[in-house]
């Protein structure tokens, strides 16, 4: 299964880098290979809100949706997200936030494997390249949303 990790800080602050990681109905226009994002469901529960959230993603003639339970911790400034159902036999990544000045370090850790074995070759052979322009694309959102010169 690929597994990988990154961090590094974004010059935003850690409320307003969430909000937009929460956004998944946005990731279409800025995150690589996403086609569409739908949120089927938003549970708050106080301390953790809850989202069952659909992600079109592809390229060329190949496109997949799969569904997603996306847990939000308040108390430990965390996202987490495992898959539901669709091409993914397993999916957990994280995130976890903290504030720096004005900066926010983020963490973010993650872990799948698709249920095809052909494409699961074919990811972990472009999986390194894929993860740095994700990270780098959700880098540049933030900057564009929330950093001030």
């Amino acid at each position: 299964m690929p597994a990988a990790s990154i961090k590094k800080k974004i010059p935003c602050t850690k409320e307003n880098l969430i909000k937009m990681l929460l956004d998944i109905e946005k990731y279409p226009e800025f995150v690589p290979w996403c086609i569409k994002g739908k949120i089927c469901k938003t549970i708050d529960r106080n301390n953790k809100v809850e989202i069952t959230a659909d992600l079109t993603i592809g390229k060329s003639f190949f496109n997949e949706t799969y569904k997603s339970l996306v847990v939000y911790n308040k108390d430990l400034n965390s996202i987490v997200v495992t898959n539901i159902d669709g091409p993914l036999k397993h999916l957990e990544n994280k995130w976890f936030f903290k504030q720096i000045g004005n900066d926010t370090e983020i963490d973010f850790q993650i872990d799948f494997e698709l249920k095809s074995k052909i494409l699961n070759l074919f990811m972990i052979k472009s999986f390194d390249t894929g993860l740095i322009k994700i990270a780098e694309a959700f880098e540049k959102r933030a900057i564009i949303l929330f950093h001030k010169t």
